[in-house]
């Protein structure tokens, strides 16, 4: 820049000057305000960043709500010893004589449980103060709880020969059907080892070893034989459960990864396990609830397209692409699940909370509210209520959310939670318009959360083949529960009858039809 003493003189000279002066500074002006844009990008950026460390978090180390469980966990633990170190502590004392402060009121044991009784009589027969004859003057019981483990037995099949006097003609009765033909697993067996499996999450060498301590040497390979035969019995139920499933007016649908064996290589691949389930209980309805699980390969759309072909209603599901194609054709609505755009503002809220974020979650939260309120009602009086209570606060809502969205910068994870929202408004509003919809896919989640444990403490399957058969227990498994029904019961009185079954019956064998033929719980172990 020139000092005053080499300032020119000439005017045109110092214009020319000034207008480099001029267009320099423009030129810094423009490189600053770059690098202005390109912090605020850099600034979203981390915080984009510092969020999906956060979820890679929540996803190592389970979500803030698991954290907290494992904090009870230990402190149950904790009170546990606590409560052992008292009790050590009051036997000392009764054994030193000691007053001890009495023990709380415990619950009487369940009724259903069998009792076994015994009594204890005196060994003298007479008073051993003065000889005389003894009355029964009552007695004194107290209940003991007991467990017997589980234990195996060998059914002999007896089957006498008998032979005519006169013509030599031999008669016989017929073998009793098993359910896998020549097998040597009875169907109470084979319920257990499907239950063990597919609902309390034991791989099948595990199982081995477990029954080895009993002396009774089952190897893997055999009980995965048992699997397989016992998978291919049930198929026509299975069947049968998918087209009751697909009969209804409304299904929730959603999908998890499972890891698969991958052939030739030895490495894992993602497939992919789908859920769709009919059950609507919440708004009254008394039809029985069902599951129905299918295995695909990957995650491609026209896998769930297949599925739906039968279906025509409503359908609860995320927003994945896969299911426009089935809303394109008319026969299928959408209705959003208001739990996933929760989720969005929950996971930022639970990084990083906001007003923005608190403000979203209380007004969703009032939404829920009334939902919990009207839960089991008719769908009549659930349009009613939603119409006059929630309707209001949806718009409401909306009109939050879009002014709210001018005061944020495009790129942030905030405008992002609201886009997704509002890109959904149609189907997230839609339960306002018809009773039956609910106002998530909770049902669908739920029906996942057993297979996602499972998956934690194991590879899914073996094979594609095992992910099919995986998917017909769960089926059987999942509609049991949401019956009420004891699975491992239910699955050892199909087992005992279904060889012998019609094939054009097999729908006598849904849950819900053999409910009352089920042993009580104290029967279980028959």
């Amino acid at each position: 820049m020139p000092t005053h003493a080499a300032l020119p003189d000439d005017i045109d000279a110092l214009k020319a000057m000034i207008r480099e002066r001029d267009a320099a500074i423009l030129a810094r002006d423009e490189v600053l305000e770059s690098l202005r844009d390109e912090l605020s990008t850099r600034k979203v950026e981390i915080e984009q960043l510092k969020l999906f460390i956060a979820k890679l978090k929540r996803m190592q180390f389970g979500r803030k709500s698991e954290k907290l469980d494992r904090q009870i966990e230990q402190l149950e633990l904790k009170l546990e010893d606590l409560q052992a170190d008292e009790e050590e502590s009051a036997a000392e004392m009764e054994q030193r004589g000691r007053v001890v402060r009495a023990r709380p009121e415990r619950k009487p044991l369940p009724p259903h449980l069998p009792r076994v009784e015994k009594v204890y009589t005196p060994e003298a027969t007479t008073c051993t103060e003065c000889g005389g004859a003894l009355r029964h003057l009552g007695d004194d019981i107290s209940e003991q709880l007991e467990f017997i483990p589980a234990s195996f037995k060998v059914i002999r099949h007896i089957r006498p020969k008998l032979a005519c006097n006169c013509c030599d003609c031999i008669m016989q009765a017929p073998a009793p059907s098993r359910p896998i033909e020549r097998g040597m697993a009875g169907p109470g067996l084979l319920a257990h080892v499907l239950v063990s499996k597919f609902a309390d999450h034991l791989p099948l060498y595990r199982q081995s070893v477990i029954y080895a301590r009993e002396g009774v040497e089952l190897s893997r390979s055999l009980l995965a034989d048992w699997v397989g035969a016992s998978s291919n019995l049930l198929r026509p139920l299975v069947d049968a459960v998918r087209r009751h499933v697909m009969a209804g007016p409304k299904l929730h649908a959603d999908d998890t990864p499972v890891p698969v064996l991958a052939p030739g290589n030895g490495k894992t691949k993602t497939g992919r396990l789908w859920t769709y389930v009919r059950d609507d209980r919440p708004s009254g309805a008394t039809i029985p609830p069902a599951v129905w699980f299918a295995y695909t390969p990957d995650r491609k759309g026209i896998h769930p397209q297949t599925h739906l072909i039968p279906f025509t209603g409503i359908l609860q599901a995320d927003a994945y692409a896969g299911f426009n194609a089935v809303y394109e054709t008319g026969r299928i609505h959408e209705a959003a699940c208001w739990a996933h755009a929760r989720r969005k503002f929950f996971d930022l809220h639970d990084a990083r909370p906001s007003a923005v974020t608190t403000e979203a979650l209380r007004r969703i939260g009032e939404l829920y509210v009334i939902e919990a309120n009207i839960r089991g009602t008719p769908p009549d009086e659930r349009l009613s209520t939603r119409r006059a209570r929630s309707r209001p606060l949806l718009d409401d809502l909306e009109t939050w959310m879009r002014s709210t969205m001018t005061t944020l910068s495009r790129k942030s994870d905030t405008t992002a939670a609201i886009m997704y929202a509002l890109n959904l408004w149609p189907a997230l509003i839609r339960y306002c318009d018809d009773g039956i919809i609910e106002i998530d896919n909770s049902a669908a989640e739920r029906a996942l959360r057993g297979i996602a444990i499972g998956r934690r403490n194991y590879l899914f399957a073996g094979a594609d083949s095992g992910g099919e058969r995986a998917a017909a227990i769960y089926t059987l498994i999942g509609t049991a529960k949401l019956n009420g029904i004891d699975p491992e019961a239910y699955l050892r009185h199909v087992l005992t009858n279904i060889a012998d079954h019609p094939v054009n019956r097999v729908d006598e064998f849904l849950p819900w039809n053999v409910a009352t033929c089920l042993p009580k719980p104290a029967d279980l172990s028959s």
